[in-house]
């Protein structure tokens, strides 16, 4: 009976899979991508250097460098779009009140999921053969390209897989808060196995590396080397000797990738156990005196009784004023829009201050955005006089200047156009990803996701 439910829960997620042109789109561009992800010059892509130097391109390393790239990078892209691709809304209303294992339902979800990530790695090997045909400095070796790349990231795209389900299981992560606690997930991956590379190499550190991307850097580097970057940097001259074997044979490193494999059947599974279904219930209005604070009283409700709105003189004046009402409605954003405003007091405006407001808008543009742009709600406002293109470049201005807003006590104390300058430019760019990518998606997970890590990069730099 268990594995009848499994084999249903996979059949029926692939089946919703196979009717997504994303999911086409996304099969198509990963051998486009790959091409990125190999740069063998500054600037015209991902690089992994070891001193400042490049390595020397083996067949070996073109198949480590592809999966330390998307076990580090790629990692979020992948639980974007599984957050936001097709099956994320499901008929719990149908499956919640059968006798079906929760367990056996979870597990199903979890096969579809790691099914259609291994299919773009799939599509990342045939990228990598011919890019190794192409570019590999000694023999050609198809084998070493594709294991070592599956070795890498193949276990990391499971746990993404498992995390996602998870996620989905549990009432409070199904939301923001999900969103968030993965991107600080994503971060430990990439710190942590940095902080334990420092001490001896075994099975705890590699465990400690969970998207595998580290030991074979660390470990199959010269004696000596440091300064280990994956990304985008400054590219000395001449090439560094990676020996790629001697880091994938330090001790625990293969056993450490099967086991985060069993993890993340364990963690798909656990969701099956702590699953909770969805209950329409009243919400609780714990912070109700806040909401009185709230620039969502600032507009009078209407009555049922109140004749219609006239004309007014200023039509975009008011969508602007409304658009920023409505960005700013949540109960607690006046009460954390002063805190980040008195953080921009601070003396380094560019790394408080503004990452500060940023971070408060995210949230909020995100949430907006997803609410305006939602598929039903599209269709309805494309009737009204205000044109949809219209109204998103409206959003974009009224997040621009929620921003500046925020930053006028800085400008106050600083008596300098600087953080006004700052505020216009991150405000824009915030305001347009959150409404294009809510556009594209028609939820406010994708964007969400996004400009956390975008908000990252920035408050990093």
């Amino acid at each position: 009976m268990a594995a009848a439910i499994l084999t249903s829960s996979l059949d029926t997620s692939l089946l919703r899979y196979r009717r997504s042109k994303a999911l086409w789109l996304m099969l198509l561009s990963a051998p486009i991508a790959a091409r990125y992800m190999i740069s063998q010059e500054e600037g015209q892509g991902i690089s992994i250097s070891i001193g400042g130097q490049l390595p020397v391109l083996t067949s070996a390393v073109l198949g480590v460098w592809l999966g330390i790239v998307v076990s580090t990078l790629v990692m979020p892209i992948a639980y974007i779009y599984l957050r936001a691709n097709t099956t994320r809304r499901q008929p719990w209303q149908v499956e919640e009140v059968t006798a079906a294992s929760r367990v056996s339902i979870a597990l199903g979800r979890f096969l579809a999921d790691s099914a259609i990530l291994l299919a773009v790695l799939t599509m990342l090997s045939f990228a990598g053969l011919f890019l190794g045909w192409l570019m590999v400095t000694g023999p050609w070796d198809p084998f070493h390209i594709i294991s070592l790349l599956w070795l890498v990231a193949a276990p990391t795209f499971l746990v993404v897989a498992a995390i996602r389900i998870l996620f989905d299981a549990v009432p409070i992560l199904r939301g923001a808060i999900g969103d968030l606690l993965f991107f600080i997930f994503w971060m430990a991956s990439i710190i942590t196995p940095s902080i334990m590379a420092e001490g001896s190499a075994g099975f705890a550190t590699s465990m400690a590396d969970m998207g595998g991307a580290l030991t074979p850097l660390v470990q199959g580097a010269p004696e000596g080397s440091d300064s280990f970057s994956i990304g985008s940097s400054a590219i000395k001259p001449g090439r560094m000797e990676l020996d790629v074997f001697k880091g994938i044979a330090t001790e625990g490193y293969v056993a450490s990738r099967f086991v985060w494999i069993v993890i993340a059947f364990a963690i798909a599974a656990l969701a099956g156990l702590l699953y909770r279904p969805h209950r329409a219930k009243a919400r609780k209005r714990r912070f109700a005196w806040l909401g009185k604070l709230s620039l969502a009283k600032l507009l009078p409700a209407a009555a049922p009784n109140d004749s219609p709105a006239p004309s007014t003189a200023a039509p975009l004046l008011g969508l602007l004023l409304t658009e920023m009402r409505l960005i700013a409605s949540g109960p607690l954003f006046l009460l954390l829009a002063v805190a980040a405003a008195l953080a921009g007091i601070a003396p380094d405006f560019r790394h408080i201050g503004s990452p500060a407001g940023l971070l408060l808008l995210i949230f909020a543009l995100s949430a907006h955005a997803g609410r305006s742009e939602a598929r039903g709600l599209v269709a309805l406002t494309g009737t009204t006089a205000t044109p949809p293109w219209l109204r998103r470049m409206v959003f974009v201005a009224a997040g621009t200047l929620l921003t500046v807003l925020l930053a006028l006590p800085a400008v106050a104390v600083t008596m300098s156009a600087y953080p006004l300058a700052l505020a216009l430019a991150t405000g824009a760019v915030a305001s347009a990803l959150a409404i294009g990518l809510a556009a594209m998606s028609g939820s406010p997970f994708v964007a969400r996701l996004v400009l956390i890590i975008v908000w990252y990069g920035y408050f990093a730099s």
